[in-house]
């Protein structure tokens, strides 16, 4: 029950809270929810992801641990949502938001907060959640972009919208200051930090501006399908893989809590930015979020299994 609470008032309540913000501004103001999301795209996201690699405090060996279980994980994730979109046999569009409502989780304002709580701040499962925002994040503008690009225009008009996003130059850059351990200038380093703790804030407010304009029509069945592939297949492969990869203790616990997350609000801004199932989506978003608190109660207290 101290779980529960926790997370609700710790995780959950801010993050709807600032949803709500998001919200009530729309129906004030009609805010431009395309504007918000290349807000996110091309200024928050890259921000937040160049600081993340930046001061991650993690050894190459971990790193490449934590990317090999991400790797398999996925792979083993993607088989699943596959096989469930051609039995539902989606279309075009359906496919590619199903895939990015399970594949894109909530790796940055939703689990870093849970795991601190969980791991009472523990440097090295922040670090391990740092790693895994960042490849949920290059993911998100490449696959998740891909995804619901390539049934709508031609493979390199594709290609070529993916190398327009800023986040996927910031990692390459970020791993090589940190590899050569060159440090910002106080000019830059300032703006950056800025910008960066401005991330969550923003792509929750877009979340709520949008879900503001939605004509709520409740698509039940998909958003269910959905929430039960994220919230409860999810960890369960989680589990799976660290157990056949071999990986124990703190790390294997932190990955394993990483895959219980509600799905990201950069789902939603992909629909939104290449208009691709946009209601779906944000309701996809919203109702894995309010589930979570019961999940991912249940995910922590198996934890000490591993």
């Amino acid at each position: 029950m101290s779980y529960f609470l926790q997370i609700l008032l710790s995780n959950v309540m801010p993050i709807i809270i600032i949803i709500t913000i998001g919200a009530l501004l729309y129906r004030a103001f009609k805010l431009d929810v395309k504007t918000l999301a290349k807000l996110n795209f091309y200024v928050f996201a890259p921000a937040i992801i160049f600081k993340l690699i930046y001061e991650s405090q993690l050894t190459w060996t971990t790193i490449l641990q934590v990317l090999l279980f991400l790797g398999v994980f996925s792979i083993s994730l993607f088989v699943v949502v596959e096989i469930v979109c051609r039995l539902k046999q989606y279309n075009g569009s359906m496919k590619s938001a199903m895939r990015n409502s399970v594949h894109l989780y909530n790796s940055g304002n939703y689990a870093i907060p849970l795991n601190q709580l969980v791991f009472a701040g523990s440097t090295v499962s922040l670090s391990v959640q740092a790693v895994v925002m960042m490849t949920q994040n290059l993911a998100g503008n490449t696959l998740g972009i891909y995804s619901v690009k390539a049934h709508k225009s031609t493979f390199r008009a594709t290609i070529l919208t993916i190398l327009s996003f800023p986040s996927l130059y910031c990692i390459p850059v970020a791993f090589i200051l940190r590899g050569y351990k060159i440090g910002i200038i106080p000019t830059l380093a300032i703006p950056l930090n800025y910008v960066a703790e401005a991330f969550v804030s923003v792509a929750l407010i877009t979340l709520g501006a949008q879900l503001g304009a939605m004509k709520w029509e409740i698509q039940f069945s998909n958003v269910f399908l959905s929430n039960t592939l994220r919230l409860l297949v999810g960890p369960a492969l989680g589990f799976l893989v660290v157990w056949v990869l071999g990986i124990e203790g703190i790390v294997a616990q932190a990955l394993v809590l990483s895959c219980a997350v509600p799905t990201s609000v950069l789902c939603l801004m992909l629909a939104v930015e290449f208009d691709n199932e946009v209601e779906f989506s944000s309701q996809a978003v919203l109702s894995s979020t309010l589930f979570s608190v019961f999940t991912v109660t249940i995910v922590i207290s198996l934890l000490k299994f591993i």
